[in-house]
């Protein structure tokens, strides 16, 4: 038998102070990739119609490239932090959460890099 009280015991099992960052990030991100994906939509009527050396042509300019580079960042680093939820919230088992919390990191980056290499490669 402890002789802690309710609130003796409790103390230090808080909030880690993470939350509220991670909370922001995913909302900040949430809300670049609006007017990024409307961007993205419009320029898709357009890219329809073209060719593959208009599209090149397209990509090249820096404008376009940067918004893609933009688009392809947020997009990744959204989707690991939502990803981050998820699997926080919903695996129990500790040695599988750690196990896909870095397959999360490690993809998304991959995925994230690998991708603005490309649109980097076909920009220059």
């Amino acid at each position: 038998m402890a002789l802690l009280t309710p609130l003796k015991s409790a103390r230090g099992l808080g909030s880690a102070k993470e939350g509220v960052a991670h909370w922001w990030a995913q909302r900040l991100s949430a809300l670049a990739l609006i007017p990024l994906s409307l961007w993205f939509v419009a320029s898709l009527f357009y890219l329809f119609r073209v060719g593959r050396f208009e599209l090149m042509a397209w990509l090249a300019d820096p404008i376009n490239a940067t918004l893609m580079v933009l688009l392809l960042g947020f997009t990744f680093w959204h989707a690991k932090l939502g990803l981050q939820v998820v699997i926080e919230d919903y695996v129990r088992r500790e040695c599988c959460k750690q196990a896909l919390l870095l397959t999360n990191q490690l993809l998304t980056l991959a995925l994230g890099v690998t991708s603005i290499v490309s649109v980097l490669m076909l920009a220059i």
